[in-house]
């Protein structure tokens, strides 16, 4: 057992996070980014630190945030607007005065295939992706090699390519340069996963970091695994403490933690940004954790918070205010489509319009599953959304709590009827007076999803059909999405979205 894992010595650095926020403001509780932003890359140029995240099905997808003190993130592009299929694993980096994004792409039955984005400033524009005409490994990593200058990409499992000056395309083979972690046996992972390589030179060694164990499984499947080289060639040798950081129990607060990056400040300390679970919050997908990590005199890292990661933690970069992570739901209802709000699979910037904090959203299909529905990543264990409908000739348009085409659960009117899903399914319709103008509630209350309606925006009635929603996530039905809230409309003409409300609920 490691020295940080020993009681006294996790009673002691306790001791310091409570006695630090009592006496200090400057502290932070993770997440840094809540809900689902899974296997998170994140850069830093200067003062500025930009991070982005796996999209999936959601586009615009490979949303981009800026930070100046790594914990308050504000969206600023989307380097994708095409859906090219499920997006995964981004790595964002600097080389030579612009930025590049390399990602893969789920094509389906077309494999997997690596792509990459560049731009010139984060906030875009950003480039039209790039076929770098690799398939099969995953999770690329974008790395220079400061002995030659060469760029090279590195893979799942261990392997890379060289890449061309420019960084847009590739040559030769792929090759396996690295076997990864033994994880031991007796250890309960989803399998042994050698993925999300993040490597980087730092002082005399070049470090890999691997995401291994498997990103979701038992809650102590993932883990961030690291190697060192002095040449970026090999060979590598294996930390002796792996892994790094890792879920230990089932009685952790945070599941599955995993896929790491590592990450300085400019005072020259260190952090390694993750995902994990929340535990009994799986449906929410992976968030975004912050966690100092130390430099050992042998040239390794340690983290010796790794198990008290929900503690409140000192601010990597002390404010002259007091901070905590910050909401941006004050500004949802300006439907800003891109980091915040994202549509699922199809992507057409003729079908919205906004003015005025008011979208107006044409119909698409004949029910929720294939309308598309605009989607937002809500950060919290519990939340409720309010929003006023006016409605366009036949459209059914409503609020949906939806993980994919099969699975859903939402509430949503007509002129002239009330309809409810559950499992995707439509459950029960009820009719009322004919309204062109309906208020409706959907409340997510730690996984009991529930809704209201209103004609008045005043007096609210319950709609009883509450459902249980814990098994919409990736160990049940797969594709590593989440549960997210939106907005949907289907059949023929358009709806008008206003006076949008999101509310936490706090227990």
């Amino acid at each position: 057992m490691r020295f940080y894992q020993s009681a006294k010595h996790g009673l002691l650095i306790l001791g310091f996070l409570l006695t630090f926020s009592s006496v200090n403001a400057q502290s932070f509780t993770n997440p840094i980014m809540g809900g689902d932003n899974p296997d998170p890359s994140v850069v830093r140029v200067g003062n500025d630190y930009y991070m982005t995240f796996s999209s999936f099905n959601y586009v615009p997808a490979l949303g981009v945030f800026h930070s100046r003190d790594l914990v308050n993130w504000t969206p600023i592009s989307s380097a994708v607007n095409t859906y090219l299929g499920s997006v995964w694993a981004p790595d964002i980096c600097y080389n030579k005065s612009k930025f590049y994004i390399y990602f893969t792409v789920d094509c389906g039955a077309g494999g997997y295939h690596n792509y990459v984005v560049w731009a010139e400033h984060p906030q875009g524009p950003w480039s039209k992706p790039v076929d770098l005409q690799v398939t099969g490994p995953i999770d690329p990593c974008h790395v220079v090699d400061e002995a030659t200058g060469n760029r090279w990409m590195f893979l799942s499992g261990g392997r890379r390519v060289r890449l061309s000056a420019d960084g847009l395309s590739t040559i030769g083979k792929v090759e396996k340069v690295f076997d990864g972690w033994p994880i031991p046996r007796d250890w309960v992972v989803e399998g042994f996963a050698l993925e999300g390589p993040k490597v980087r030179r730092i002082g005399n060694y070049y470090y890999w970091l691997s995401a291994q164990g498997g990103t979701a499984g038992a809650p102590t499947s993932h883990m961030i695994t690291v190697a060192h080289s002095k040449s970026i060639d090999g060979p590598w040798e294996l930390m002796p403490t792996n892994p790094l950081v890792h879920t230990w129990n089932y009685d952790e607060a945070w599941w599955s933690k995993g896929h790491g990056s590592l990450i300085d400040t400019p005072d020259g300390r260190w952090y390694t940004v993750f995902h994990a679970y929340r535990r009994g919050l799986l449906s929410r997908g992976r968030q975004a954790l912050l966690l100092p990590v130390e430099q050992t005199s042998d040239g390794w890292f340690t983290a010796p918070m790794d198990t008290l990661v929900d503690r409140p933690l000192p601010l990597p970069i002390p404010s002259s205010k007091n901070q905590s992570v910050q909401g941006r739901h004050s500004d949802w209802g300006a439907f800003w489509v891109g980091p915040d709000w994202r549509f699922y699979q199809n992507y057409d910037s003729t079908r919205f319009h906004v003015a005025d904090r008011t979208l107006t959203l044409e119909a698409r299909g004949d029910n929720p599953a294939n309308s598309s529905p605009l989607l937002m990543v809500a950060p919290d264990s519990g939340y409720e959304i309010t929003v006023r409908i006016d409605l366009d000739s036949t459209v059914t348009a409503g609020l949906v709590c939806y993980y994919d085409e099969h699975f859903y659960v939402g509430t949503g009117v007509s002129r002239t009827d009330r309809k409810r899903w559950r499992r995707g399914e439509l459950r029960r319709v009820g009719q009322h007076e004919s309204h062109n103008t309906i208020w409706l509630r959907l409340r997510n209350d730690r996984d009991i999803v529930s809704g209201e309606y209103s004609f008045d925006g005043h007096q609210w009635k319950q709609d009883q059909w509450g459902m249980e929603v814990s098994g919409y996530n990736q160990n049940t039905l797969g594709q590593f999405q989440s549960l997210l809230p939106g907005l949907f409309v289907y059949g023929k003409g358009k709806a008008r979205f206003s006076e949008l409300q999101y509310r936490t609920i706090r227990r």
